[in-house]
């Protein structure tokens, strides 16, 4: 029994994985290395004995995927080189390093997420020839003439922000590189649906919720965001390709001019239908309409979200797929029409032009019943393979688990886990609700019965703990039902309905009921929803009642509608639209969906819902293949938190299902219920704008240093230890001017000090005191530019070299071996002096030091007033609305509560206003270890300090105990760079910057300072 699936780290490439029996499952045994890339290629069930609604996947035939184990081990060894040797772009290189820095966002990219896309740009950039080759092999059967790779990341893994970082690394090349044919900044993404297609918005540059400038991801370093919003987006869905007719007729006309067109059914059939071709869109002009925004566009990306809803389907004499049934020939009809119009638009854009290549992003890269293919055979052109197991023992997302049942001490009963298969014939509606046979919910087959309150049973358990948290927001339950009509006696049976007489009837579930029991009327606000087509089209889902208790919400709604479609998109706004957007914001505060509780669907939930609160799914339909398994259970695997425990692991989080054959991992122990945690809305309020802190966001610095003979002045920061355990015994060596060597600690014997001292000298020399005409910006992830229109001022060696010899007698101390102090030939150990012997020689005195702060001239101010976010963190800090605008503070311990507490009780005369830099988006540029990272200060204060000037002094402050070398490059950061730049500026107001290390001394030591006069000037 396995009680903890997680084994790896999420953002790290696993390095262990569970052993699996023969049948699949994971066994107790745990297996070092990574999850071989091998999937299961269905074979055709035998007709004998068959039982409905099990899978097709009996036998199975394991085996590797061609192009995965051709590519994944090439990208591994590509990924491990020195960036020096990735042999891409300067701006591939950048934006590579900027996905991987530490601290650049709220939580670190996947691993999954930096493999599929480095995969993807080996592939463009890297790859030998025949690799691409490979590629177009893979497509010839089913995408002839079209270049299409494709990405298999598990639900929930982030495959949104994959596909932004795909566009970013595209359109910022385009942007640089204009005539290059590999890159482009136009992007046509298709999806399946209205619901994912709406919710695709994000990758678009121009929209405000554009995830390539979120704080929280941060996909696009600052500097690139210019490039970045000269990309163009269009995002459709593939309905869109059908062409229209562009003029309307009555049917006996139609029947009079319609010409006759031959299309093939889904069982090798010949259907006649009379369609006017004449009045239909021509190709050129479907496309026109479809993507009229990249109108001009030379070369085009498409990306395929969900994209195994797009093949060519073969023709049925070279079908490799078995006979398709009776009850499955609509089924197989409507997904190869879906992927006929899919495909053939794509395939029109191709003809249109330059399409560079079709980028598949899914979960489920496989081909679908009635394609000729084996269904559930994984797409040849997969390249990157990320699979359910591999996130689950990453713990990426929730694990799928068989839940206990109340009433039944032996366990989970068999026929839950297969329910529809396990059903009588007749206990449910075979036709939808068209069919106008009535179902009264009071005749619910039992065993249907005993499985929805035996799983709403456990349900009840967990929204129970869930509010004895503090969450405000309930958990998911979700019912998948096999047409409408079985969909709305399931949801009358649990929400309530009016019988026969016209009365209410409350629903079985209480929790799911949209009928007060004692008053028997509708709640104002339903806490379950029907989703399906027979519901949306019905036009009637939506209550008085809910339109009343929900105006502001709907109007919200109708607001964010004018926005994107127009005001007259938004006036006719109608009830359908409304439930689906209840429905895409189920779990979401503050939205239309947040107080739901149950959705009822029969296909709206099979795919593009992302809701990450649901906790309970219950399968009233056949599950033939394991790919429609994963397709449902993945509407119930993204994860609430992301809080990893003490081993560095996250938390396992559990997706509770039954009616679904699905096998992975199931754990029969009793299972124990974590809620996730409470989440707290942070945010700026119009009412406290008195006491908005502003800032400006600096990019970078320029820097002159004085032309008078240089003067080092060491402190306690510019000293350095050395023990043997900080180095290793060998490395190569890149010596500043010429080939670099191998060596190890033997060879440094006989090298004089003398070649030391040249080596740091001329290495400072060239990093730090180089003369520029031109501003130059730092780019955190990568080194500093040595531009080469600089000037290294050679006349500075000689004096230079004199205060390197006075830092390594003064400065440094070795311990074990004085050959140590050798190793500085090294560029890192070199790095590390020429860092503290710069710093040295800035200027203390910001008067005698030329440096003026590089700003954003696209975003030049940052504000509390934009504060608006939700945490999971309890560490919260009620802040007085005289002196903040924003309503809490988030701390990082009892020092900054302290602090805190100290500016509201102590200083509260002196201090006119503060921030908390928690998603505030106020950072600082600095340099450390040869690359520049970010550093986010801890508070800034507008304070009133006696000065003669009008105006209040921005006094940035940063509460720290212990600090390390990276502390001490950042304070010298502030005091030597930012705080005299911003400050010359003249236009930002005074600024200073203050370090407190005694929790104590808090109040006092700010007023010291301020009165001490040794705050800083402006220019």
């Amino acid at each position: 029994m396995i009680s903890n699936p997680i084994l790896n780290s999420p953002f790290a490439e696993p390095d262990r994985h569970w052993a699996l029996d023969a049948r699949g499952q994971p066994v107790p045994e745990i297996r070092q290395g990574r999850r071989p890339h091998r999937y299961v290629v269905p074979v055709a069930a035998s007709k004998k004995g068959a039982v409905q609604g099990a899978l097709a996947l009996d036998p199975q035939e394991p085996t590797d995927n061609t192009l995965v184990r051709l590519v994944r081990p090439k990208v591994d060894l590509w990924r491990r080189l020195p960036p020096s040797q990735w042999n891409v772009t300067p701006e591939t290189e950048r934006l590579l390093r900027w996905w991987r820095e530490p601290g650049a966002r709220k939580l670190p990219f996947f691993f999954c997420q930096l493999e599929a896309v480095e995969t993807l740009i080996w592939l463009t950039e890297v790859a030998p020839k025949e690799f691409r080759q490979e590629v177009e092999a893979a497509n010839e059967k089913a995408n002839p003439g079209l270049f299409r790779v494709a990405a298999k990341m598990a639900t929930g893994s982030g495959k949104t922000t994959v596909m932004a970082m795909l566009i970013a690394w595209q359109a910022i090349n385009a942007a640089r590189r204009p005539t290059s044919n590999r890159f482009t900044n136009a992007f046509l993404i298709v999806t399946p649906g209205i619901t994912i297609r709406d919710r695709l918005r994000v990758l678009r540059p121009e929209e405000p919720s554009n995830y390539y400038s979120d704080p929280d991801r941060r996909i696009v370093p600052q500097e690139m965001m210019p490039e970045m919003l000269r990309a163009r987006v269009v995002v459709t869905n593939y309905h869109a390709f059908q062409p229209r007719e562009q003029l309307s007729m009555p049917a006996g006309t139609r029947t009079i001019l319609g010409d006759r067109l031959i299309k093939e059914g889904a069982d090798g059939s010949l259907d006649i239908e009379l369609v006017p071709k004449r009045f239909l869109e021509s190709e050129t002009q479907v496309v026109a309409r479809v993507a009229g925004d990249l109108a001009g566009a030379r070369r085009v990306i498409v990306l395929n979200d969900e994209a195994h809803h797009c093949y060519q389907a073969r023709p049925p004499e070279i079908s490799e797929e078995r006979k398709v049934e009776a009850d499955e020939v609509s089924e197989a009809k409507a997904n190869n029409e879906a992927a006929r119009v899919w495909i053939s638009g794509v395939a029109a854009v191709a003809r249109t032009h330059e399409l560079i290549a079709v980028y598949d992003v899914s979960a489920t890269p496989f081909f679908l019943r009635g394609s000729g293919f084996p269904e559930g055979t994984l797409f040849p052109w997969v390249v990157s393979d990320f699979s359910l197991m591999d996130a689950i023992e990453c713990g990426i997302v929730k694990t799928p688990r068989l839940p206990v049942l109340d009433d039944a001490p032996e366990g989970d009963s068999p026929k839950f886990r297969r329910l529809y298969a396990n059903l009588p014939k007749k206990a449910l509606p075979r036709g939808g609700r068209k069919s106008g046979v009535a179902h009264s919910p009071e005749d619910l087959d039992e065993l249907l019965r005993a499985a929805l309150e035996s799983l709403y049973g456990h349900y009840e358990k967990t929204a129970a703990a869930w509010t004895a948290q503090g969450i405000e927001l309930p958990p998911v339950f979700i019912v998948v039902a096999n047409n409408t009509a079985t969909s709305k006696l399931i949801y009358d049976f649990i929400s309530g309905y009016r019988n026969e007489e016209g009365r209410l009837v409350p629903g079985r579930l209480d929790a799911f009921s949209n009928v007060e029991k004692q008053s028997l009327t509708w709640r104002a606000s339903p806490r379950t929803i029907l989703i399906d087509s027979a519901a949306l089209e019905a036009g009637d889902a939506l209550p008085d009642e809910f339109r009343a208790a929900a105006a502001e919400e709907i109007e919200d709604f109708r607001r964010e509608v004018e926005r994107r479609n127009g005001a007259a998109a938004a006036m006719a706004l109608s009830d359908a639209e409304i439930l689906r957007e209840v429905m895409n914001t189920v779990g979401q505060p503050g939205k239309l969906g947040a107080g739901v509780r149950c959705v009822v669907s029969v296909a709206m939930l099979t795919e593009g819902w992302d809701a990450n609160t649901v906790s309970h799914i219950l399968g009233v339909r056949a599950f033939g293949t394991q790919l429609l398994c994963e397709q449902v259970v993945g509407r119930g695997l993204r994860r609430v938190s992301y809080t990893p425990g003490e081993d560095g692991l996250l938390l396992p989080e559990y997706a509770d299902i039954l009616g679904i054959p699905f096998d992975f991992t199931q754990d029969a122990s009793a299972p124990v219920i974590k809620p996730p945690p409470k989440m707290t809305r942070v945010r700026a309020w119009e009412e406290r704008k008195a006491a908005e802190v502003t800032f400006p966001n600096v990019l970078g610095y320029r820097v002159v240093y004085p032309a008078g003979p240089l003067v080092a002045t060491f402190t306690s920061e510019s000293r350095l230890e050395l023990n043997p355990s900080d180095v290793p015994t060998e490395t190569f060596v890149e010596p500043i001017v010429g080939e670099g060597i191998t060596l190890s600690l033997e060879n440094y014997k006989a090298q004089r000090m003398k070649s030391v001292y040249y080596a740091v000298a001329g290495f400072a020399l060239t990093r730090y005191f180089k003369e520029d005409a031109k501003p130059k910006l730092v780019v955190p992830g990568q080194l500093p530019d040595q531009n080469p229109h600089g000037t290294v001022p050679l006349h500075r060696f000689g004096e230079l070299l004199r205060i390197t010899e006075r830092w390594f007698e003064e400065c440094l101390e070795t311990y074990g071996h004085e050959e140590l102090k050798r190793l500085f030939l090294w560029r890192p150990m070199a790095q590390k002096a020429a860092e503290r012997i710069a710093r040295a020689c800035s200027p203390a005195d910001p008067r005698t030091q030329h440096v003026r702060a590089i700003v954003n001239s696209y975003n030049e101010l940052g504000s509390s007033r934009d504060v608006n976010f939700q945490t999971s963190k309890t560490d919260l800090f009620q802040t007085n609305p005289r002196m903040c605008q924003v309503d809490y503070a988030v701390c990082d311990g009892d020092w900054e509560k302290a602090f805190l507490a100290a500016m509201e009780m102590e200083c509260r005369d002196i201090v006119i206003a503060y921030v908390k830099n928690h998603n505030l988006g106020f950072e600082v540029p600095y340099e450390y270890k040869g690359e520049v990272h970010w550093y986010r200060p801890d508070f800034i204060l507008k304070v009133s300090d006696g000065s003669v000037s009008a105006q209040p002094l921005n006094l940035v402050v940063e509460v720290k105990g212990w600090k390390d070398d990276q502390d001490l490059a950042k304070a010298d950061t502030m005091r030597t760079r930012w705080v005299p730049g911003v400050n010359a500026l003249g236009r930002y107001g005074r600024w200073d910057f203050l370090e407190l290390d005694n929790p104590y001394t808090f109040g006092s030591r700010i007023r010291s300072h301020l009165s001490s006069g040794n705050a800083a000037l402006a220019a």
